[in-house]
């Protein structure tokens, strides 16, 4: 497997997966301005969206986007108790987090990514994800992880986009609960290794 991520971008959930479920598996770097990979190949001819991530597997299919991917990994590899199993309520609340994840926190920092986003919509953004924290923190006042007392495919998601919260300066002390979760999460070897590999810490 191979994993083209670009550092500390979404791609990085899956990244923790790989580690997590002790899979064997390679990783490249895009550039997404120039749209090509490390090792200088067109990576729109690999992902034609022009995103990360996207994961090649050993039979040479690709995989795009981050939600797939995440159980993806968690499915090839159920003894690492990444996920529920398919068809469980406990699967269907994993999948309420994912979403939640995707449409709530991922989408509504990622706008902040736009150079050209307007003060006003900036601001509409920051009370939105303001919300959405409080929401997170009065679940996670009270558990390690979103599921509660297991790390899943979701937790390796939700710490890696509230990762970006430091990129847009935003002062997360209003959230003990979180603040606390992310330093929990960023402890674990796999997450160590992972943001070591990506070089987002020495």
């Amino acid at each position: 497997m191979k994993l083209f991520y670009c550092p500390g971008a979404c791609s990085m959930a899956p990244h923790i997966v790989l580690r997590e479920a002790g899979y064997t598996f390679g990783i490249e770097a895009v550039d997404l301005d120039k749209g090509v990979t490390a090792t200088g190949e067109d990576y729109l001819a690999i992902n034609p969206k022009g995103y990360v991530p996207a994961l090649q597997l050993d039979d040479g299919e690709i995989l795009t986007e981050v939600t797939v991917i995440l159980q993806y990994l968690a499915d090839h590899r159920p003894a690492a108790g990444l996920a529920p199993a398919a068809g469980t309520m406990e699967r269907y609340r994993l999948l309420e987090w994912l979403t939640f994840i995707s449409s709530e926190i991922h989408q509504t920092l990622g706008v902040l990514f736009n150079p050209a986003l307007t003060p006003e919509w900036k601001e509409n953004r920051l009370m939105r994800f303001g919300s959405r924290c409080d929401y997170l923190a009065s679940v996670l006042v009270d558990r390690p992880y979103l599921t509660g007392e297991t790390f899943t495919i979701a937790d390796a998601y939700l710490f890696t986009v509230l990762g970006w919260t430091g990129l847009f300066n935003i002062d997360m002390i209003r959230w003990p609960a979180l603040t606390q979760y992310s330093a929990h999460i960023a402890g674990r070897p796999a997450v160590r290794a992972a943001m070591q590999a990506e070089g987002l810490i020495g």
